[in-house]
């Protein structure tokens, strides 16, 4: 316990030494202001854990001295405030031990997520559509920017596929347990006789990888220009605007066709095919790491089931946790989405916690 006190009592005297550093910030340049302040920001919240705890301890030292009068009400009143300060400080302790866990390193980037509809013809691609629009409200509710970077329509409202770009605090960190096959059980529109029907979409989640975490030589670079397929009028008939980007070391294909500028289209492709191969580095060094892997939430992999939206009884499975939830309109509008991410969470701190 002596240790634990001693790495808390470091962690707050090394909050307290960057915010003086940061208070006089006239010896720092740019990047070390830049480094001291993401730094003062990550610890900010562990240091006010520690902070409540002190205070508590405190309170407790206090409610022990009170123990000691000879006035029964004194001590009756002094030992009931001593337990629910017990109980108290078992929380935060609890907290802070979460909060000490190693962090992924991409927790806090931005993710790019990709839905692509599977098994189950047009009704797989309007839950693929579904998905869209469910992932889309859930980053409307965080605050966080949403751009689409492609996007294929399949006709009846269904999409064959998409790819968006999220940005905004903690992004990578809630959305990267939705990498996996999603399953759907409902009556389709068009089924006359009102059967139900199971069909699937993909989701893969992959951090936003920036030039700084990883590069990318040019000549390494295959890249095709062509006309684009769909709708469009004229334009797709006379522009070679949509981008085919082959890294050749890997066999990564990313091709985007859905803005008329070739640069656009350049520019988005780069962002998809860099998220890529730092994903593929990523897998590689975490097959290495046995510790990692058993800690995950499943293996991430999209072609793992991981969830069931069953519509005729209104519920959602989560099959890595044993998680059922009777709310599935909620849930696809985004607004009880968390509900789930949070259990996923929960699940994966306490497996690091033993």
């Amino acid at each position: 316990m002596n240790d634990f006190r001693d790495k808390l009592a470091s962690i707050l005297e090394r909050y307290e030494v960057v915010g003086s550093m940061l208070n006089d910030s006239t010896s720092l340049d740019r990047n070390e202001y830049v480094s001291l302040s993401k730094e003062h920001s990550d610890l900010s919240e562990i240091a006010d854990e520690i902070k409540k705890l002190q205070e508590k301890e405190i309170e407790l030292h206090e409610a022990d001295e009170l123990m000691k009068s000879d006035d029964h009400d004194i001590k009756d009143m002094a030992f009931d405030e001593a337990k629910l300060l017990k109980s108290a400080i078992a929380d935060i302790e609890q907290r802070i031990k979460v909060l000490l866990l190693p962090k992924d390193i991409d927790d806090d980037k931005g993710a790019i997520l990709e839905i692509r509809a599977g098994t189950g013809g047009d009704e797989a691609g309007l839950f693929a559509a579904d998905l869209f629009r469910m992932y889309t409200s859930y980053a409307a509710i965080h605050g966080w920017t949403f751009e689409v970077l492609e996007f294929h329509e399949s006709g009846i409202g269904a999409i064959k596929g998409a790819s968006v770009s999220i940005s905004g605090k903690g992004v990578f960190a809630r959305l990267k347990f939705e990498s996996g096959v999603h399953r759907v059980q409902r009556v389709p529109e068009t089924e006359a006789a009102g059967r139900i029907h199971t069909s699937a979409a993909t989701v893969a989640v992959l951090p936003e990888a920036e030039e700084v975490d990883i590069h990318i030589d040019e000549k390494d670079l295959q890249i095709d220009t062509y006309r684009a397929s769909g709708a469009g009028g004229q334009h797709v008939n006379k522009t070679d605007s949509a981008v085919r980007i082959t890294h050749i070391p890997t066999g990564t294909v990313v091709a985007v066709q859905d803005e008329r500028s070739q640069h656009k289209n350049r520019s988005r492709a780069m962002k998809i095919l860099r998220a890529k191969i730092y994903e593929n580095e990523k897998q590689k060094l975490n097959a290495s790491r046995s510790e990692s892997r058993r800690l995950q939430v499943g293996s991430g992999d999209r072609s793992e089931r991981i969830r069931t939206y069953n519509f005729p009884q209104g519920r959602v499975s989560d099959h890595r946790i044993n998680l059922t939830l009777y709310k599935i309109e909620k849930i696809m509008d985004g607004s009880a989405l968390d509900e789930i991410i949070d259990k996923l969470i929960e699940h994966v701190q306490a497996g690091a916690l033993k």
